[in-house]
């Protein structure tokens, strides 16, 4: 029982570091919402995405060398599970924004927060240990 607790409390761990750093992210991308008004090509937009991701969790891994979760194959199921969970709390971010009124940027889709947080946690799982 004690070893669910801790795997949980690790996934769990990983997934606020993500989540925190997408949640900035997308704070930065509203402040500057007005200069992005044009529409983008998409593919430019995702590829875009995926090196802020990439920045970040080169960041993260500044101020978190270790990987939070210590099982190998609980981080790699951890590759695909952080990046699915936190982008569908930035959609849900996304679709509160939208029944204010608010102006929605790109990392509140689901797509484009995905793009962001799978390369933010490729890097991190390939620059942990």
């Amino acid at each position: 029982m004690e070893f669910v607790f801790e795997i949980v409390l690790q996934i769990l761990g990983e997934i606020l570091v993500q989540a925190g750093f997408e949640l900035v992210a997308e704070l930065g991308f509203h402040s500057l919402a007005d200069t992005f008004k044009k529409p983008k090509n998409p593919v430019l937009s995702t590829i875009g995405f995926i090196l802020w991701g990439a920045m970040a969790g080169g960041i993260s891994l500044l101020i978190f060398p270790k990987s939070l979760i210590s099982n190998h194959a609980f981080r790699e199921v951890n590759l695909f599970l952080t990046p699915l969970a936190v982008s569908g709390v930035m959609m849900l971010v996304g679709r509160q924004r939208g029944r204010r009124g608010q102006i929605l940027v790109k990392l509140d889709r689901f797509g484009y927060a995905f793009a962001f947080a799978f390369a933010m946690a490729s890097v991190r799982y390939m620059g942990t240990r």
